[in-house]
């Protein structure tokens, strides 16, 4: 209730700063554009929402971004399958190896996560900058964990990125599936990047909710919120 209060304060206030008296700053304001350069804040995840409803204000995002990407035209590849406000990414501020697609909205916040979680992370617990991306992909027609039947994954509308592990720029190779539990730094590292991705997507997932993300983690925009 305080933060829909604050919000419906701010509201106000950034509609009379419309007029000629006075300016809300960006961070106070809800409806000034999301930048990949400011630090986070309170606002973030409301501004990173509406690129869900508003396509151009999330490519207009990426264009800030160091990401090379091209956009996607909307399309149906299957029932309850598809891609609607996509891109094909072909390096985001590291290597990725492989292109991959990703919604618009997923790849802003994994744009958010890499530049003020995962590079601050690498630094401070291992010394190094995180150089490539090691992931499973994103995309893919199917149900949740491949079953016949049952819900659609948000793997099926391009809402989701699996990431196996990360290479540094000194050639070290750090991987979910054998560090997550095993000691320190890269532990904690790995932990520090997974809690910090619940900052910006919706769905976080990691070797400790089930056997079928022992390998990796799962990153979703998607219609639950959860960090597990």
């Amino acid at each position: 209730m305080r933060l829909i209060a604050a919000l419906l304060l701010l509201l106000g206030i950034g509609f009379w700063s419309h007029g000629r008296y006075w300016t809300l700053a960006d961070h106070l304001n809800p409806w000034a554009p999301l930048t990949y350069e400011a630090a986070p804040d309170w606002l973030t995840r409301f501004k990173a929402a509406r690129f869900q409803s508003e396509p151009a204000a999330c490519q207009a995002f990426m264009a800030t971004t160091p990401w090379r990407f091209e956009a996607l035209p909307d399309r149906e590849t299957g029932p309850g399958c598809g891609l609607r406000n996509a891109i094909a990414v072909r390096q985001t501020s590291v290597a990725v190896g492989s292109s991959f697609t990703l919604s618009c909205p997923a790849a802003a916040s994994l744009a958010l996560w890499e530049r003020h979680v995962l590079q601050p992370a690498a630094q401070a617990t291992l010394g190094a900058d995180v150089r490539r991306l090691e992931h499973l992909g994103s995309y893919a027609c199917r149900n949740v964990y491949g079953r016949e039947s049952g819900s659609r994954s948000q793997h099926a509308s391009a809402d989701a990125l699996d990431i196996a592990g990360f290479v540094l720029t000194d050639g070290r190779r750090i991987s979910v599936l054998r560090q997550w539990g095993g000691d320190a730094p890269a532990s904690m590292f790995l932990r520090e990047v997974h809690q910090g991705a619940c900052r910006f997507f919706d769905g976080v997932l990691g070797p400790e909710y089930n056997q079928a993300h022992a390998d990796h983690f799962h990153f979703d925009s998607g219609r639950h919120r959860i960090c597990r």
